[in-house]
């Protein structure tokens, strides 16, 4: 927001503490066209399908669970990225079909080094609409991985 002013930009998280704290910044930066949401990602998606141009994700969970969480918001033709560490790689092989599954393809993985440790994008375009029973709820998700 602050390099490109010009998009709008939701920022969604289940924690309030951290969407407190992100509203906090967003207005001492002077930030406009920013909605901070205190919600959980299932929940927020039955509302926002496929509304959103580019989903982000920082690397909190693995990229089978983060693209169930997180492709239900791209609208076709749009892009997933999700910010991943050193098991990026496995992360990938394992999260294949679950991606083709929720309508994605893998088109290319930036690379880069942090602190001399591998750091990796997975940039995942959405090809397809994601089937509506997806995401489901997070406890079935951490039970029966896609």
């Amino acid at each position: 927001k602050i390099v490109e002013p010009s998009i709008r930009l939701t920022l969604l998280d289940s924690l309030n503490k951290r969407i407190d704290f992100l509203k906090e910044v967003c207005a001492d930066l002077g930030l406009a066209d920013v909605d901070c949401i205190h919600g959980r990602a299932e929940e927020f998606a039955a509302n926002h399908r496929e509304s959103f141009d580019i989903v982000t994700s920082r690397a909190v969970a693995n990229l089978q669970l983060l693209a169930e969480l997180c492709l239900p918001f791209v609208k076709v033709g749009g892009l997933f990225l999700a910010m991943k560490g050193a098991a990026a790689p496995g992360e990938l092989e394992e999260a294949k079909s679950a991606i083709s599954l929720l309508g994605g393809r893998l088109e290319r993985v930036y690379t880069y080094s942090v602190d001399g440790a591998e750091r990796y994008v997975p940039l995942i375009r959405k090809v397809k609409p994601t089937p509506p029973r997806f995401p489901r709820r997070f406890s079935k998700i951490k039970q029966q991985p896609l």
